[in-house]
């Protein structure tokens, strides 16, 4: 077993630049929400694809987005690995502009990719690049290509899985965290990449209570994308560079929930003769709305399983890959028993204790957990709505 080499020290100062990254994206959040309110980024729901009921502000990413860079500025050696941090900062900050104007505006999904792909671009002309698969084979002039594809893939991943309070948010704090602690374990690992991938999940662990059911805001696509974007670029920065086969394979493992569900989709989409990018309601939370879960159950079942994907990470970055299938294949076996017993009758689903009196009609069952506390939201909203309308016929 080995293990990175870094000091108490160091550890602590890892530490403290979660603390630091969670204690700004906190306090910021308020901020993005009157802004969302000011320029008009709210998400009103218009489709039963959307568990929110009323209007609710998004713009919850560029609180996350400023606690990110104030505390990578702050706490990173600028004058070492420059070119591969500008470029992620650049990067992130072309996802970010991208993601506000799809709040405010709602983008075309092939305008959106096109800057996705540009955001890569730049990051992998800044040196950010997967060169090499587990350190034997040598991708050459496939480098940038695959750079690109692995970044554009995670960004979207992410961000088609924010459908739940807190959803995506939270993932995304378990797979940094799973990362963060997995590069502890793997030797060669990059100590700013490292530190990066600390501040990214304290940046979300600060912005979480805000976005957690009942929401009070939602961090949007500036938010979903670039988490994901971030994700996949510190991945590259990490674990990607080592030499090892084993450790070429824990960022997949750690982002197996937004992948898998994204993969599942696309193929959905194209099998039924779709778009790809269309939106639909076939995503995992929704089946989980479907079976009679709440907006809270749901999501703590998906936390469960990106933990346990996380898990599997570590394990397999401390070199026991077969204790990482070992964890996955059992988690199947229970949550396939589980799902039987939820879908046999209407008195087993009370005997599992979890709240499921009725199995759901062939409609779906709608997520009910929606409280009194979004009662001021949906005021501000209807009176910001018809001030722009007097506004306009004036």
């Amino acid at each position: 077993m080995n293990y990175t080499e870094i000091c108490h020290d160091s550890l602590m100062y890892i530490a403290i630049a979660i603390l630091c990254a969670a204690c700004i994206a906190f306090t910021m959040t308020p901020l993005a929400r009157v802004l969302a309110y000011k320029i008009g980024a709210v998400d009103v729901p218009k489709d039963k694809r959307r568990m929110h009921r009323v209007a609710m502000p998004l713009l919850g990413g560029l609180a996350i987005f400023t606690a990110f860079i104030i505390t990578t500025v702050a706490f990173c050696d600028l004058s070492q690995n420059t070119m591969q941090i500008l470029g992620l900062l650049a990067g992130s900050a072309i996802i970010v502009i991208t993601g506000i104007f799809d709040d405010k505006i709602s983008l075309n999904a092939l305008l959106k990719l096109f800057l996705q792909i540009v955001a890569a671009c730049v990051v992998a002309f800044c040196g950010v690049r997967i060169e090499y698969i587990g350190g034997l084979i040598e991708l050459g002039n496939l480098s940038i290509p695959a750079t690109v594809f692995w970044i554009v893939a995670v960004t979207n991943a992410v961000n088609l899985i924010d459908g739940l309070d807190g959803l995506s948010c939270g993932v995304s704090a378990i797979s940094a965290l799973s990362i963060l602690i997995s590069s502890l374990f793997i030797p060669e690992t990059p100590y700013f990449a490292i530190l990066l991938t600390a501040i990214l999940a304290g940046s979300c662990i600060g912005f979480l209570p805000y976005n957690f059911n009942p929401a009070k805001i939602f961090m949007g696509d500036t938010g979903a994308m670039f988490l994901g974007f971030s994700l996949s670029v510190i991945s590259i920065l990490g674990v990607f560079k080592t030499n090892a086969i084993i450790s070429f394979w824990v960022p997949f493992i750690a982002f197996a929930l937004p992948l898998v569900d994204t993969t599942f989709a696309f193929a959905r989409r194209i099998l039924q003769g779709k778009s790809p990018f269309s939106a639909d309601r076939g995503h995992i939370h929704h089946r989980l709305i479907d079976m009679g879960f709440n907006q809270r159950q749901s999501v703590t079942i998906l936390y469960a399983i990106s933990a346990i994907c996380g898990i599997a990470a570590v394990l397999w970055a401390i070199g026991r890959p077969w204790g990482g299938m070992i964890i996955i294949v059992s988690a199947l076996v229970i949550l396939f028993i589980n799902w039987r017993f939820i879908t046999k009758s209407d008195e087993t689903r009370q005997e599992t204790g979890l709240g499921l009196s009725h199995l759901p009609s062939e409609t779906g069952v709608h997520d009910e957990n929606v409280t009194n506390t979004r009662a001021d939201v949906a005021s501000s909203q209807s009176e910001e709505m018809q001030k722009e309308q007097a506004d306009k016929a004036e």
